[in-house]
């Protein structure tokens, strides 16, 4: 295998070398292509790094399968519209106070099913008819409450507003807020499903993601669904700012570079900026957890559940516990990338993009480890980005024999979009075959 056989000095120097080779590759980018590609993929791979490395905690350290990435990072994405975008104030004036009113009914019946689950347990027979019941007469109340009030939010100018807009608060707080909607989420859906099988989890968290995506494509009220948000604030400056400043004109001379670009550039690193000391501090704070006595106990349950359980571990609530981490940590890089984007696009978070190819960034770095979690989400990203004018390339060497009206030719360019999947799968088949353990494996302490 790679990870055995390998020269004693590659072993040593593993995770410098390889993050070196990352750095060539995207200096090659920023030479043969645009130093602003570059950057923009750049900050793309930061971003999937940190959400690898919340999928990393919660497989790497504890074993456990979570298939919802999607619904984590969706509800960190809502949080940067209900943070940060300004309140529509005809929606609320329309609806608001019906909204506030279903929130309370949402509440109250909470508290009294609680209540009355505790009440009622010398009732074996009709406990759960009874709980039915309860939860039932919230619900309809609730929504004899809420339904007028959405319909006159969604009434309110649909082509431009149509939704309760936010608190209108920087956007960098959308990100411990994107965190906490997710660790919140994963609370719930943790108390439910934890209990389950591995395979059981898997499934149920998919499910529950993909309801999750069906709510924000079709409650407008909340935001905009399929019309998706834009405008979203920055924490940077805009490019048509800084084209105005001085610097950046005197900065784009020196540098024989168009004003219009170095802004952009320089807004790039910015992001890159922020992203990096994010990541940075989620990488000291997991490799501290990972060495602590706690990282250990994890691993433990991770590799005998049984045993752990013996020596009076809860290996339920400890798995709770990674589970609410985790997802936090997927919220915020879901609330990082609305930010980047500048708009929140529902329809856009598809499985392959926010769960399959996170689990396979996890793969291929190494899972387990950090240094590999962050490689694997570089990695992955990158090659999922130029896979496709590699493919043209490709394809334009292999069909130059052929003359420019060949059908054949041109069916093999139009094909190249899909050398993306095809070089996933490749790397897949020769990660699995040279290095099943990851580009950096676990290392056992």
């Amino acid at each position: 295998m790679f990870s055995q056989s390998t020269h004693p000095f590659f072993e040593k120097k593993r995770v410098p070398i390889l993050f070196g080779i990352m750095a060539v590759l995207f200096v090659l980018v920023g030479q043969l292509q645009s130093w602003n590609l570059s950057l923009a993929i750049l900050n793309l791979c930061l971003i999937s790094a940190i959400m690898t490395l919340g999928a990393n905690i919660q497989w790497g350290y504890a074993g456990i399968v979570n298939f919802g990435i999607m619904g984590f990072a969706a509800l960190g994405g809502l949080a940067g519209v209900l943070v940060s975008m300004p309140p529509v104030k005809a929606g609320w004036q329309a609806g608001g106070m019906g909204l506030l009113g279903g929130g309370v009914i949402i509440v109250l019946t909470s508290v009294l099913a609680v209540f009355v689950w505790g009440r009622i347990k010398h009732i074996t027979r009709w406990r759960y008819w009874i709980m039915t019941a309860v939860i039932l007469s919230g619900y309809l109340v609730m929504r004899a409450i809420v339904d007028p009030a959405v319909q006159a939010i969604e009434s309110i100018e649909s082509a431009k507003a149509g939704h309760i807009g936010g608190l209108n608060l920087p956007i960098l707080v959308s990100w411990v807020v994107g965190g906490i909607f997710a660790a919140g989420a994963a609370y719930v859906i943790g108390r439910i499903s934890l209990g389950l099988r591995s395979d059981y989890l898997a499934i149920a968290t998919l499910g529950i993601s993909e309801i999750v995506i069906y709510v924000l494509k079709n409650e407008d009220w909340l935001a905009r669904g399929v019309k998706n948000v834009n405008g979203v604030p920055r924490p940077v400056p805009y490019e048509i700012d800084l084209q105005a400043e001085q610097w950046v004109i005197n900065l784009a001379s020196r540098l024989d570079t168009d004003v219009p670009e170095m802004s952009s550039i320089i807004v790039k690193l910015t992001y890159a900026g922020l992203f990096t000391i994010v990541l940075l501090m989620l990488f000291w704070l997991f490799e501290t957890a990972l060495r602590s006595p706690w990282g250990r106990m994890m691993r433990a349950i991770r590799d005998n559940e049984v045993a752990a359980n013996a020596m009076g571990k809860h290996v339920t609530a400890k798995h709770l516990q990674v589970f609410v981490l985790g997802s936090a940590v997927i919220g915020l890089a879901g609330a990082m990338l609305t930010t980047l984007d500048g708009q929140f696009t529902p329809a856009s978070y598809l499985p392959l993009r926010f769960t399959f190819l996170i689990w396979i960034m996890v793969i291929v770095g190494g899972s387990g480890n950090n240094f590999g979690s962050i490689l694997g989400g570089f990695v992955i990203w990158f090659f999922w980005i130029e896979s496709e004018p590699l493919g043209l390339w490709l394809m334009d060497v292999i069909t130059a024999p052929l003359s420019e009206t060949s059908a054949l030719r041109g069916h093999l360019l139009a094909s190249a979009a899909h050398m993306r999947l095809m070089t996933m799968g490749l790397i897949m088949l020769l990660m699995l075959r040279f290095a099943p353990q990851g580009l950096i494996p676990e290392t056992k302490r």
